[in-house]
């Protein structure tokens, strides 16, 4: 059996947390591999010789992207460290561990983490298989690229935001036309992204039970109220009148894009699968207080 870890970048609790999970799971006979970043911090040796103690044998460096050959993966961290996991996982499952704030992906807490991580493991051992829930992700496309897909949010946006930029935008919902004008950009949303940029940019907020796409304009001269859509769905976001705009899928992976240009956003054909306990959805809502 194969388990893939990965910890947040930069942060000692979450790498040492990290040692401690794979100490366990090597105990249970589990080919452990951590990402680049977590492998650098254990090879420096603060972590993985703490209090002079030699832990047991360091996992081996496992790019994030090899977690699709996993049969379990767990982050360690935020949000943002669970969304660049579901990146290189494809449809591994992934558990997630959060580092005392409850996030809205991770809904394992550091002090049950071994435990739990420990006992999902050996009930894979025993059944062949963990036990999961299916997230949807979006995938972006246009004529000569395609974005990694993304569990949150696809953005499309001019180059720069704010008064005298932003993009002439027309968005159509499978061939039917619903908002044109000058914009920011325009936001699509998966509901589990419901409480992230789509929040911050007056979008709806959404139970994650509920299948949809949301649809929100971005600083629009003549804005729209955001819509919610099929899961099947194709948005289209044409952008003109810009020497360049962009397509961004959960914050970090971008295309730049060459106006006039049509961008196509429906839903991906692999969703992210979420080990471990659910998440009760109205207690992390505390996090936006």
């Amino acid at each position: 059996m194969k388990v893939g870890i990965v910890g947040q970048r930069g942060n000692h609790r979450a790498v040492s947390l990290v040692g401690d999970i794979a100490e366990r799971l090597h105990e249970l006979g589990v080919d452990v591999g951590v990402d680049e970043s977590t492998h650098e911090e254990f090879q420096r040796g603060d972590v993985w010789h703490e209090d002079g103690a030699d832990r047991i044998a360091m996992p081996h460096c496992l790019p994030v992207d090899a977690f699709s050959e996993c049969d379990l993966a767990v982050s360690v961290g935020g949000d943002g460290t669970f969304l660049y996991t579901a990146r290189g996982a494809g449809g591994t499952p992934i558990m997630g561990v959060n580092l005392g704030e409850v996030g809205f992906l991770n809904a394992v807490s550091p002090n049950e983490a071994v435990a739990t991580i420990a006992a999902e493991v050996e009930r894979i051992h025993e059944t062949g298989e963990p036990r999961f829930r299916e997230m949807a992700r979006l995938r972006a496309e246009s004529e000569d690229w395609e974005l990694p897909a993304a569990l949150n949010e696809v953005v499309v946006q001019g180059a720069q935001r704010g008064h005298g930029n932003g993009v002439s935008v027309e968005v159509r919902v499978d061939g039917s036309l619903y908002t044109s004008g000058h914009a920011d950009g325009v936001l699509v949303s998966t509901t589990t992204g419901s409480t992230a940029y789509n929040l911050s940019e007056g979008g709806p907020l959404v139970h994650p039970s509920v299948e949809g796409l949301l649809v929100t304009e971005m600083c629009a001269e003549e804005e729209m109220p955001s819509l919610v859509v099929d899961t099947d769905a194709t948005v289209t976001v044409r952008v003109d009148d810009a020497e360049t705009a962009v397509a961004v899928s959960d914050g970090r992976m971008r295309e730049t894009v060459a106006p006039p240009a049509e961008i196509h956003i429906e839903r991906a054909a692999t969703p992210v699968r979420i080990a471990g306990p659910p998440l009760d959805f109205f207690t992390a809502l505390g996090k936006l207080e």
